[in-house]
Formats: C-alpha cells, sequence, structure tokens
C-alpha cells in the first residue's frame, strides 16, 4: 500500500492571504488588538506556533482559556475570509486526488500545520474535503516534526497496518514539509507553488520536485499502479 499525504495552503490550495487575515482579524474582535503587520512567519509553520508568536508579539499569554477563545472567533472569521480573499484550487490537485481516490491500495491523508477545523473549513470552501480520511495537523505542536509523528501514526491506524515509511510520500511547498517527510522516513514531493522556487526547495532534497502538480502524472501512475520501486527524480 502507498499513501500521500498532502500539506494544504500552498500545495492543494492558495486561499489569497485569507488565513492570515482571519488569525489577525480574531486578535481584533477576540482580544480587541489594533493589529498591524505583526512579521510573524507563516509558511510551513503550524497554527499552534504561529498563534503563540502572534500573543507573544502583542504582549498575551497563550493560556488554555485563550487558546479556546482565540480558536472559537477564527473559527467563524474564516470562511468569511475565504469568501473575501477568492482564492482558488492549484493546478493538478483535484486530478491527482481523483486518481487516488479512484486506485486500490492508496491512502489519502494530510499532514498539515493547520488546525484540524480549520483544514476542514478550508477543504471544504474549495470541495476538496472528501478526499482525505486522516491525517496529522497543527493544534497540538509548534514543531512541524511533531505533526509528521501524528500523521505516520494515524495513518497506520487508519491503513490497519504498520505501513513502511518509504511507503509514505508527503507532499508539500515549504522546505519545512520536506523536512518534517524526510523526519519520519517518507519520500517527499516538494511544489513550487507557494513562496519556494525549485532551487530553493531542492536546498533540502527532496526526491521529486515539480513547478505545480499538473507535472506529475509520471508520479501519479506509479503509485496508482502500486510499483514497489519509485525511482527519485
Amino acid at each position: 500500500m502507498k499513501v500521500c499525504l498532502f500539506d494544504i495552503d500552498g500545495t492543494l490550495i492558495r486561499s489569497g492571504g485569507a488565513g492570515k487575515l482571519a488569525f489577525l482579524r480574531t486578535l481584533e474582535q477576540a482580544f480587541q488588538i489594533e493589529v498591524g503587520e505583526p512579521g510573524v512567519p507563516f509558511a510551513g509553520r503550524t497554527d499552534r506556533g504561529i498563534i503563540s508568536d502572534l500573543f507573544s508579539h502583542y504582549g498575551m499569554v497563550l493560556s488554555d482559556e485563550s487558546w479556546n477563545r482565540f480558536a472559537e472567533v477564527y473559527f467563524d472569521v474564516l470562511p468569511i475570509c475565504l469568501n473575501e480573499c477568492k482564492g482558488r484550487v492549484l493546478p493538478g490537485v483535484e486530478s491527482m486526488l481523483r486518481q487516488f481516490g479512484a486506485a486500490e491500495n492508496m491512502g489519502v491523508g494530510l499532514l498539515t500545520g493547520n488546525m484540524v477545523k480549520g483544514a476542514e473549513i478550508k477543504l471544504r470552501y474549495f470541495d476538496l474535503f472528501d478526499y482525505f480520511d486522516f491525517g496529522g495537523f497543527g493544534d497540538q505542536f509548534v514543531d512541524r516534526d511533531r505533526v509528521a509523528e501524528e500523521a505516520l501514526a494515524t495513518t497506520r491506524s487508519y491503513c490497519n497496518e504498520q505501513i513502511k515509511p518509504e511507503n509514505i510520500f508527503v507532499i508539500g511547498d515549504t522546505p519545512n514539509d520536506v523536512r518534517c517527510g524526510q523526519f519520519i522516513g517518507a519520500r517527499t514531493v516538494a511544489v513550487c507553488t507557494g513562496n519556494y522556487s525549485a532551487a530553493e526547495l531542492s536546498e533540502v532534497s527532496p526526491d521529486f520536485v515539480f513547478e505545480d502538480l499538473s507535472l506529475a502524472q509520471p508520479l501519479i501512475e506509479q503509485l496508482c499502479a502500486g510499483h514497489q520501486n519509485i525511482e527519485s527524480k
């Protein structure tokens, strides 16, 4: 069996900045903070890590209570921001997911820094949610490697077998996506539809690099056919 674990933002979709906008509006609405540009990096990180840095930047304490308050408001604000920002599904994504969904012995999950409910909101907005059955998420962990460990564990639980890491393919658009896939021993697929070029992504030695997922058809066919030995490109 082969399993593909997808990042969301910059890999499956471009939200047009809806996620960041929703974070900043949540700070304004939930905590009455006047926000500008906080200078906190977002790409390739977990929501837990981003929110922790935002709280620190504005001199706030991230307690269980403040986390829950943030999440409650964020989940209300995010759909509004998605509608305002007019994002899109990235090239090749829907075709790839349809082919994986029709293949035997293929599992499709998520390895994302998004919170579970935030991931669902984004994927439902773009009509992609039903392609995914399991995954690792960014609710609990600042470290992306911990999310990868969670994704590996949920993959094995869902598939009811001890999937070998070399049969798992982590697909993402940032060096952090590649690194966390490597951390669990997975094969890694980097796609240049986020904020990083092929040259920048190649510096962390992914197994595959594509300008976008519409160019990944040869890999898709090998995965769907259940090829035992898939050579890196």
